[in-house]
C-alpha cells in the first residue's frame, strides 16, 4: 500500500494457537501487528485488499494475512469503528484461519 494509513487497533489480543504458530516460527506479534497497522495486508487477494481500503474509510473490520512458517497463516483481524466520534475500535485478534 503506498498511501500512509491510520487506524486505531483498539485491545490486542491473541489465540493460543496464533501464540504457539508464531513461537514455533521463532517470530514475533509485534512484527505482525506493524506490519497490519501501516496497511500492509500480506498475502490476500485483490478484492480483499479493496475491501480493506474501503474499510478504512467507512470504519469496517481490516483483515491481513500472513505466512509465518512453511504453510502456517496468520490472520490479523481489526474490528469495525465501535464509537463512530472517535473512530476507535474495540480489539485487534491474531488468530489461525482454524480458529475463526
Amino acid at each position: 500500500m503506498s498511501e500512509a494509513v491510520s487506524f486505531s487497533l483498539g485491545r490486542i489480543v491473541a489465540t493460543p494457537g496464533a501464540l504457539a504458530a508464531l513461537e514455533d516460527a521463532g517470530q514475533l506479534p509485534i512484527e505482525f501487528l506493524q506490519r497490519h497497522a501501516r496497511g500492509d495486508w500480506g498475502e490476500l487477494c485483490d478484492e480483499d485488499k479493496r475491501a480493506n481500503a474501503a474499510a478504512l474509510k467507512t470504519g469496517a473490520r481490516l483483515m491481513s494475512s500472513y505466512t509465518i512458517s512453511g504453510e502456517t497463516r496468520l490472520w490479523i483481524i481489526t474490528d469495525a469503528v465501535i464509537d463512530e466520534a472517535t473512530g476507535e475500535r474495540q480489539a485487534t485478534t491474531l488468530l489461525l484461519p482454524e480458529e475463526y
